[in-house]
């Protein structure tokens, strides 16, 4: 132990007595200090995850540090839009579809004569790339909420008049409006 008292803090380098002291992989911090370096929440042990000398909540160091790609996100049924851009991740471009040149086209696609067109784009709609909701054939990346742009399943949506949407939005557009509908129980909504 130094002299004056005590360790100093990990985070701002000061005095931390012992009535403050919070003690991280062999670090001091003042209770005020044992924050999350990306969200500023206050962290306790069941809370904290430590990379190097950096120190996180659980769902900032997933973000940052967690695996990436489909099916790892912020738990089952969460939606979340966040891309981790405060935390300094950087993310490439989709490059945007261009269809092949190619004028001597695959004999499977000349067989299958892809008669299916995407009602939201109105290109071909080939089997790879089918999917099947609201009596059409989509590309699955067309196969969104013509609302919020949400993605859809083919249990997920709502369709009307040729258009499909998420169950929200289908609610929100179309369904009952007045007193004890849409947004919850004892929600007053004002239907225009």
């Amino acid at each position: 132990m130094p002299f004056g008292g005590g360790n100093k803090c990990g985070c701002c380098q000061k005095t931390v007595y012992f009535a403050e002291e919070i003690v991280c992989e062999g670090k001091s911090f003042h209770k005020s200090c044992f924050l999350c370096m990306v969200c500023k929440k206050n962290l306790d042990s069941t809370t904290v995850a430590v990379h190097v000398d950096e120190i996180y909540c659980k769902s900032c160091y997933g973000k940052k540090y967690g695996p990436k790609g489909y099916g790892f996100g912020g738990g089952a049924g969460t939606l979340s839009m966040d891309r981790g851009e405060s935390l300094g991740i950087k993310h490439d471009e989709p490059s945007q579809h261009r269809p092949t040149n190619n004028p001597n086209a695959s004999k499977f696609a000349q067989m299958s004569g892809s008669s299916d067109v995407c009602p939201r784009c109105g290109k071909s709609v080939y089997a790879a790339e089918k999917v099947v909701g609201g009596g059409n054939a989509w590309h699955k990346s067309c196969f969104r909420c013509a609302k919020c742009g949400k993605g859809l399943e083919s249990t997920t949506l709502a369709d009307k008049d040729g258009e499909i949407y998420c169950k929200a939005c289908y609610a929100k557009n179309f369904g009952p409006k007045g007193f004890g509908f849409g947004q919850g129980a004892g929600a007053l909504a004002h239907a225009q």
